[in-house]
Protein backbone atom coordinates (compact mmCIF):
# COMPACT_ATOMS: atom_id res chain seq x y z
CA UNK A 1 0.00 0.00 0.00
CA UNK A 2 3.03 2.56 1.03
CA UNK A 3 4.74 1.74 -2.61
CA UNK A 4 1.13 2.05 -4.61
CA UNK A 5 1.03 5.29 -2.81
CA UNK A 6 4.21 6.78 -3.70
CA UNK A 7 4.19 6.00 -7.00
CA UNK A 8 0.80 7.82 -7.39
CA UNK A 9 2.15 10.85 -5.27
CA UNK A 10 4.94 10.77 -7.11
CA UNK A 11 2.82 11.16 -11.17
CA UNK A 12 0.26 13.30 -9.47
CA UNK A 13 2.84 16.25 -8.52
CA UNK A 14 2.28 18.95 -10.22
CA UNK A 15 4.83 20.48 -12.73
CA UNK A 16 6.76 16.95 -12.97
CA UNK A 17 8.95 17.23 -15.96
CA UNK A 18 8.19 14.56 -18.36
CA UNK A 19 10.91 12.19 -20.00
CA UNK A 20 10.13 14.41 -23.70
CA UNK A 21 10.63 18.12 -22.20
CA UNK A 22 13.79 16.98 -20.49
CA UNK A 23 14.76 15.76 -23.92
CA UNK A 24 14.08 18.90 -25.56
CA UNK A 25 15.50 20.93 -22.60
CA UNK A 26 19.11 19.32 -23.01
CA UNK A 27 18.41 19.66 -26.63
CA UNK A 28 17.56 23.23 -26.87
CA UNK A 29 21.55 23.46 -24.04
CA UNK A 30 23.75 21.96 -26.94
CA UNK A 31 23.74 24.70 -29.55
CA UNK A 32 25.06 22.35 -32.18
CA UNK A 33 22.16 20.21 -31.65
CA UNK A 34 20.06 23.55 -31.96
CA UNK A 35 22.04 24.47 -34.85
CA UNK A 36 21.58 21.32 -36.93
CA UNK A 37 18.13 21.18 -36.02
CA UNK A 38 17.61 24.42 -37.35
CA UNK A 39 19.34 23.29 -40.84
CA UNK A 40 17.15 20.36 -41.21
CA UNK A 41 14.04 22.22 -40.62
CA UNK A 42 15.36 25.17 -43.55
CA UNK A 43 15.86 22.38 -45.97
CA UNK A 44 12.81 20.55 -44.87
CA UNK A 45 10.52 23.61 -45.66
CA UNK A 46 12.40 24.19 -49.05
CA UNK A 47 11.51 20.51 -49.82
CA UNK A 48 8.09 21.42 -48.67
CA UNK A 49 7.21 24.63 -50.52
CA UNK A 50 9.69 24.72 -53.44
CA UNK A 51 6.94 25.73 -55.75
CA UNK A 52 6.32 28.26 -53.75
CA UNK A 53 9.91 29.60 -53.51
CA UNK A 54 10.83 28.74 -57.08
CA UNK A 55 7.72 31.12 -57.43
CA UNK A 56 9.62 34.46 -56.21
CA UNK A 57 11.84 34.11 -58.71
CA UNK A 58 9.80 32.88 -61.62
CA UNK A 59 12.03 30.05 -62.35
CA UNK A 60 11.73 26.67 -62.17
CA UNK A 61 14.41 23.65 -62.78
CA UNK A 62 13.12 22.73 -66.04
CA UNK A 63 13.01 25.48 -68.19
CA UNK A 64 15.68 26.01 -70.40
CA UNK A 65 17.52 30.08 -70.39
CA UNK A 66 19.70 29.81 -73.83
CA UNK A 67 19.50 33.92 -73.83
CA UNK A 68 21.79 33.74 -70.59
CA UNK A 69 24.65 31.76 -72.19
CA UNK A 70 27.61 32.83 -74.46
CA UNK A 71 28.40 31.25 -77.77
CA UNK A 72 30.25 28.78 -75.40
CA UNK A 73 27.52 27.44 -73.45
CA UNK A 74 28.68 29.50 -70.50
CA UNK A 75 26.57 31.27 -68.05
CA UNK A 76 26.95 35.19 -68.39
CA UNK A 77 27.59 37.46 -65.96
CA UNK A 78 29.32 36.70 -62.19
CA UNK A 79 28.97 34.06 -60.68
CA UNK A 80 27.90 31.88 -63.43
CA UNK A 81 25.23 34.12 -64.15
CA UNK A 82 23.92 35.25 -60.38
CA UNK A 83 21.17 38.09 -60.54
CA UNK A 84 18.49 39.22 -58.78
CA UNK A 85 16.14 36.49 -60.66
CA UNK A 86 18.96 33.39 -60.56
CA UNK A 87 20.22 33.37 -57.30
CA UNK A 88 22.31 30.63 -57.63
CA UNK A 89 23.44 31.30 -61.06
CA UNK A 90 22.19 28.94 -63.92
CA UNK A 91 23.39 25.40 -65.65
CA UNK A 92 25.92 25.41 -68.37
CA UNK A 93 24.75 24.38 -71.67
CA UNK A 94 21.10 24.80 -70.71
CA UNK A 95 20.29 27.64 -69.01
CA UNK A 96 18.53 26.43 -66.18
CA UNK A 97 17.94 28.25 -62.81
CA UNK A 98 20.41 26.44 -60.34
CA UNK A 99 18.59 27.90 -57.38
CA UNK A 100 15.63 25.97 -58.29
CA UNK A 101 17.58 22.74 -59.13
CA UNK A 102 18.71 22.96 -55.23
CA UNK A 103 15.74 23.32 -54.20
CA UNK A 104 13.62 20.68 -55.94
CA UNK A 105 16.59 18.29 -55.26
CA UNK A 106 16.17 18.66 -51.52
CA UNK A 107 13.01 17.28 -52.14
CA UNK A 108 14.08 14.61 -53.66
CA UNK A 109 16.62 13.89 -51.58
CA UNK A 110 14.81 14.25 -48.13
CA UNK A 111 12.28 11.53 -49.71
CA UNK A 112 14.05 9.23 -50.52
CA UNK A 113 16.22 9.47 -47.07
CA UNK A 114 13.24 9.37 -44.84
CA UNK A 115 10.91 6.76 -46.67
CA UNK A 116 14.07 4.50 -47.04
CA UNK A 117 14.91 5.51 -43.27
CA UNK A 118 11.36 4.42 -42.51
CA UNK A 119 11.21 0.63 -44.00
CA UNK A 120 14.65 0.07 -42.99
CA UNK A 121 13.78 0.86 -39.50
CA UNK A 122 10.68 -0.80 -39.89
CA UNK A 123 11.69 -4.11 -41.19
CA UNK A 124 14.62 -4.16 -39.04
CA UNK A 125 13.32 -3.44 -35.76
CA UNK A 126 10.70 -6.46 -36.61
CA UNK A 127 13.00 -8.83 -37.60
CA UNK A 128 15.44 -7.63 -35.19
CA UNK A 129 12.81 -8.14 -31.48
CA UNK A 130 11.28 -11.10 -33.12
CA UNK A 131 14.52 -12.83 -33.18
CA UNK A 132 16.35 -11.24 -30.01
CA UNK A 133 12.95 -12.11 -27.99
CA UNK A 134 12.10 -15.39 -29.23
CA UNK A 135 15.58 -17.11 -30.36
CA UNK A 136 15.62 -20.70 -31.24
CA UNK A 137 15.23 -22.12 -35.24
CA UNK A 138 14.16 -18.63 -36.27
CA UNK A 139 17.15 -16.55 -34.93
CA UNK A 140 19.22 -18.63 -36.46
CA UNK A 141 17.46 -18.51 -39.59
CA UNK A 142 16.92 -14.58 -39.30
CA UNK A 143 21.14 -14.41 -38.21
CA UNK A 144 22.04 -15.96 -41.73
CA UNK A 145 19.99 -13.94 -43.77
CA UNK A 146 21.40 -10.90 -42.26
CA UNK A 147 25.38 -12.47 -42.52
CA UNK A 148 23.79 -13.07 -46.15
CA UNK A 149 23.06 -9.59 -46.54
CA UNK A 150 25.95 -8.10 -45.03
CA UNK A 151 27.98 -10.28 -47.50
CA UNK A 152 26.27 -8.55 -51.11
CA UNK A 153 28.65 -5.65 -52.68
CA UNK A 154 25.78 -3.17 -51.44
CA UNK A 155 26.56 -0.49 -54.30
CA UNK A 156 27.18 -3.11 -57.05
CA UNK A 157 23.90 -4.57 -56.19
CA UNK A 158 22.13 -0.95 -56.04
CA UNK A 159 23.77 -0.04 -59.41
CA UNK A 160 22.91 -3.29 -60.91
CA UNK A 161 19.25 -4.01 -59.95
CA UNK A 162 18.79 0.22 -60.54
CA UNK A 163 20.23 -1.01 -64.05
CA UNK A 164 17.36 -3.14 -65.07
CA UNK A 165 14.53 -1.05 -64.16
CA UNK A 166 12.09 0.58 -67.11
CA UNK A 167 13.25 3.88 -67.69
CA UNK A 168 9.18 4.23 -67.80
CA UNK A 169 8.53 3.16 -64.55
CA UNK A 170 9.06 5.99 -61.26
CA UNK A 171 12.37 5.09 -60.41
CA UNK A 172 12.05 7.46 -56.93
CA UNK A 173 9.94 4.80 -54.73
CA UNK A 174 12.63 2.08 -56.22
CA UNK A 175 15.68 3.35 -55.03
CA UNK A 176 14.17 4.16 -51.25
CA UNK A 177 12.90 0.76 -51.83
CA UNK A 178 15.81 -0.58 -52.87
CA UNK A 179 18.44 0.94 -50.08
CA UNK A 180 15.95 0.08 -47.73
CA UNK A 181 16.34 -3.79 -48.61
CA UNK A 182 20.30 -3.33 -48.46
CA UNK A 183 20.43 -1.44 -44.88
CA UNK A 184 17.55 -3.07 -42.66
CA UNK A 185 20.14 -5.62 -41.50
CA UNK A 186 22.50 -3.19 -39.92
CA UNK A 187 19.37 -2.31 -38.05
CA UNK A 188 18.00 -5.64 -37.20
CA UNK A 189 21.83 -6.53 -36.19
CA UNK A 190 21.42 -3.94 -33.86
CA UNK A 191 17.90 -4.58 -32.15
CA UNK A 192 18.72 -7.90 -32.04
CA UNK A 193 21.53 -7.14 -29.40
CA UNK A 194 19.08 -5.11 -27.52
CA UNK A 195 16.39 -7.63 -27.36
CA UNK A 196 18.95 -10.18 -26.40
CA UNK A 197 19.51 -8.47 -23.48
CA UNK A 198 16.14 -7.18 -22.49
CA UNK A 199 14.71 -11.18 -22.47
CA UNK A 200 16.72 -11.97 -19.54
CA UNK A 201 15.90 -8.68 -17.32
CA UNK A 202 13.83 -9.08 -14.26
CA UNK A 203 10.63 -7.40 -15.71
CA UNK A 204 10.41 -9.73 -18.69
CA UNK A 205 11.01 -12.87 -16.23
CA UNK A 206 8.49 -11.53 -13.72
CA UNK A 207 5.70 -11.18 -16.89
CA UNK A 208 6.39 -14.87 -18.09
CA UNK A 209 5.97 -16.22 -14.49
CA UNK A 210 2.86 -14.06 -14.40
CA UNK A 211 1.51 -16.25 -17.29
CA UNK A 212 1.57 -13.22 -20.03
CA UNK A 213 1.70 -14.38 -23.84
CA UNK A 214 5.37 -13.72 -25.42
CA UNK A 215 4.18 -11.62 -28.24
CA UNK A 216 2.12 -9.11 -25.44
CA UNK A 217 5.75 -9.36 -23.74
CA UNK A 218 7.35 -8.47 -26.90
CA UNK A 219 5.31 -5.45 -27.69
CA UNK A 220 4.64 -3.90 -24.43
CA UNK A 221 7.72 -4.92 -23.08
CA UNK A 222 10.82 -5.48 -25.22
CA UNK A 223 9.91 -2.67 -28.12
CA UNK A 224 9.26 0.15 -26.11
CA UNK A 225 12.58 -0.61 -24.09
CA UNK A 226 14.42 -0.14 -27.69
CA UNK A 227 12.32 2.30 -28.98
CA UNK A 228 15.45 4.87 -28.01
CA UNK A 229 18.34 2.75 -29.52
CA UNK A 230 15.93 2.65 -32.81
CA UNK A 231 15.21 6.78 -32.89
CA UNK A 232 19.07 7.35 -32.53
CA UNK A 233 19.78 4.64 -35.14
CA UNK A 234 17.16 6.44 -37.60
CA UNK A 235 18.40 9.88 -36.78
CA UNK A 236 22.01 8.93 -38.17
CA UNK A 237 21.07 6.74 -41.11
CA UNK A 238 19.21 9.24 -42.37
CA UNK A 239 21.82 11.10 -43.99
CA UNK A 240 23.83 8.05 -45.12
CA UNK A 241 20.38 7.41 -47.32
CA UNK A 242 20.84 10.56 -48.34
CA UNK A 243 24.42 10.10 -49.60
CA UNK A 244 23.77 6.62 -51.17
CA UNK A 245 20.72 8.33 -53.37
CA UNK A 246 23.40 11.44 -54.43
CA UNK A 247 25.88 8.82 -55.02
CA UNK A 248 23.38 6.78 -57.71
CA UNK A 249 22.33 10.17 -59.45
CA UNK A 250 26.05 10.76 -59.33
CA UNK A 251 26.93 7.36 -61.44
CA UNK A 252 23.94 7.89 -63.81
CA UNK A 253 21.64 5.55 -62.34
CA UNK A 254 19.14 7.41 -60.08
CA UNK A 255 16.40 9.46 -61.01
CA UNK A 256 15.56 9.85 -64.74
CA UNK A 257 16.91 13.75 -66.08
CA UNK A 258 15.68 16.29 -65.86
CA UNK A 259 14.20 15.60 -62.78
CA UNK A 260 16.88 17.53 -60.19
CA UNK A 261 19.05 15.52 -58.44
CA UNK A 262 22.07 16.85 -56.58
CA UNK A 263 24.26 13.63 -57.25
CA UNK A 264 23.54 14.11 -61.11
CA UNK A 265 24.07 17.87 -60.52
CA UNK A 266 27.16 17.64 -59.28
CA UNK A 267 28.44 15.00 -61.96
CA UNK A 268 27.54 17.35 -64.22
CA UNK A 269 29.42 20.11 -62.74
CA UNK A 270 32.50 18.80 -62.46
CA UNK A 271 32.80 18.58 -66.19
CA UNK A 272 33.07 22.80 -65.79
CA UNK A 273 34.68 22.93 -62.60
CA UNK A 274 36.95 25.24 -64.05
CA UNK A 275 34.74 27.77 -65.99
CA UNK A 276 31.73 27.68 -63.86
CA UNK A 277 32.73 26.72 -60.51
CA UNK A 278 29.75 27.78 -58.60
CA UNK A 279 27.73 25.13 -60.76
CA UNK A 280 29.63 22.76 -58.48
CA UNK A 281 29.56 24.58 -54.97
CA UNK A 282 25.93 24.63 -54.66
CA UNK A 283 24.63 21.63 -55.23
CA UNK A 284 27.50 19.81 -53.34
CA UNK A 285 27.41 22.60 -49.97
CA UNK A 286 23.56 21.61 -50.16
CA UNK A 287 24.29 17.87 -49.76
CA UNK A 288 27.09 19.10 -47.38
CA UNK A 289 25.06 20.91 -45.13
CA UNK A 290 22.10 18.45 -45.12
CA UNK A 291 24.06 15.30 -44.46
CA UNK A 292 26.06 17.18 -41.74
CA UNK A 293 23.14 18.61 -39.85
CA UNK A 294 21.57 15.23 -39.36
CA UNK A 295 24.44 13.06 -38.55
CA UNK A 296 24.82 16.19 -35.78
CA UNK A 297 21.41 15.92 -34.46
CA UNK A 298 21.81 11.59 -34.50
CA UNK A 299 25.32 12.27 -32.12
CA UNK A 300 23.56 14.91 -29.94
CA UNK A 301 20.21 13.29 -29.54
CA UNK A 302 22.09 10.08 -29.08
CA UNK A 303 24.35 11.53 -25.99
CA UNK A 304 20.76 13.15 -24.54
CA UNK A 305 18.66 10.04 -24.43
CA UNK A 306 21.94 7.90 -23.12
CA UNK A 307 23.47 9.76 -19.82
CA UNK A 308 26.38 7.32 -20.41
CA UNK A 309 27.30 8.62 -23.32
CA UNK A 310 28.14 12.30 -22.15
CA UNK A 311 31.07 13.27 -21.54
Amino acid sequence: MTTTGAVQEDVAVPGRKTRLRVLAGTLLRDPWAVAAAVVIVVFVLCAVFADALTGITGNDPYTYHQELLDDRGQPIGFGGGISADHWFGVEPLTGRDLFSIVVYGARISLFVGISATVLAVLLGTIVGVTSGFFGGWYDRVASRVVDVMFGFPTLVFLIALMAVIPSDVPRLPFIALIIALFTWPGISRIVRGQALALRERNFVVASRAMGARPWRIALAQVLPNVATTIVVVASIIIPAMIATEAALSFLGVGVTPPTPSWGRTISEAILWVRTSPMYLVFPAAALFLVTLAFNVFGDSLRDALDPRSRR
